[in-house]
């Protein structure tokens, strides 16, 4: 009996011994990073610049893995399922806490029930531009357009009940006007040819997706979505100047499975904070219209929870109008 209970006794310590140890090394190998981003767009490739000096950071390689498809719920459930163990973490993007119910399975994501809040990454404000050949020139214009021609508008998104798309719908309920969503599926390049042709007059998108219009003077920006004016854009007004409180931005966050031990999602954010405090890194990320946004862990949840508030309503009046 007291041999039994020494060796019991022994065993507990080596366990409590070890868990600090752990905790300190962490991590001693390459940590997997999900995304439900495709390859080789926009948002994947500012994630696999964060994601590249992150790892620098925390002395391991970051993994990144591309699993786009099913509205995002593909990713999620591959995240979901991983080992929690602080190896495999998720970067979604904000659309995947604000869709439509029953549009994906198991989406909209809820955390903490789904994941547990690892950091932030980037903020990527959504620019409203005209075709140049509209003849639209200031968001005042627009909205005085769309009030007298009810529906006869018509802008592009990537996708419904995507961030470009909710955006247009937030534009609609905030100015009192009715648009014409023309959604496309290949992205921004897909809907780009259209709108600077002029044969849709409007294009909602984060500026990575509308920087070469607005470059080759093709496309005019009417206004961003995001809370103050983009130091890169003095300019440019806010949607907010023209309809105060609003701001509307894709978001990508760091999210871990549940389980994952709290002292690994400590030491991933502080590394996260570190990372996106690099000013060259800011720069970098800035001319891609991608702007840093450090959060703590309750942070995140704050943010995911607001976000999810303001956007209800608009979820719920475009359900309402589908199901009709």
């Amino acid at each position: 009996m007291q041999a039994r209970f020494l060796l019991t006794a022994l065993s507990l310590l080596a366990i409590t011994a070890a868990a600090p140890a752990r905790a300190a090394d962490y991590p001693t190998k390459p940590i997997r990073v999900i995304s439900d981003s495709a390859p080789g767009g926009a948002v994947d490739v500012t994630f696999r610049m964060v994601m590249d000096r992150l790892g620098k950071v925390l002395g391991q390689e970051m993994v990144p893995v591309d699993q786009p498809g099913a509205s995002g719920a593909i990713a999620a459930h591959a995240a979901s399922d991983a080992i929690a163990d602080g190896y495999t973490l998720f970067a979604p993007a904000i659309s995947l806490f604000i869709s439509l119910p029953g549009k994906a399975p198991n989406l909209p994501l809820i955390v903490p029930r789904d994941f547990l809040p690892v950091g932030s990454l980037v903020d990527q404000p959504m620019f409203i531009c005209a075709s140049a050949k509209s003849g639209i020139k200031t968001l005042p214009d627009l909205i005085a357009r769309a009030k007298a021609h009810p529906g006869q508008i018509s802008f592009a998104a990537t996708g419904i009940g995507r961030i470009t798309h909710l955006t247009g719908l937030l534009l609609e309920s905030r100015a009192g006007i009715k648009l014409q969503v023309v959604p496309y599926t290949g992205g921004p390049a897909a809907a780009m040819t259209d709108v600077m042709n002029g044969r849709v007059p409007l294009i909602i998108e984060g500026y990575s997706g509308v920087a070469a219009g607005i470059q080759g003077h093709s496309l005019i920006p009417l206004a961003v979505a995001s809370r103050h004016r983009l130091p890169d854009f003095p300019n440019l007004p806010t949607v907010a100047e023209t309809l105060p409180g609003f701001a509307a931005g894709g978001w990508q966050g760091m999210v871990a499975p549940l389980g994952t031990p709290a002292a690994d999602i400590q030491k991933v954010n502080a590394a996260l904070k570190t990372t996106l405090a690099e000013e060259d890194l800011a720069k970098q990320l800035a001319q891609r219209g991608a702007f840093v946004d450090a959060m703590t862990p309750t942070e995140v949840s704050e943010f995911i929870n607001a976000q999810q508030t303001q956007w209800k309503p608009v979820l719920q009046a475009f359900e309402a109008s589908i199901n009709k």
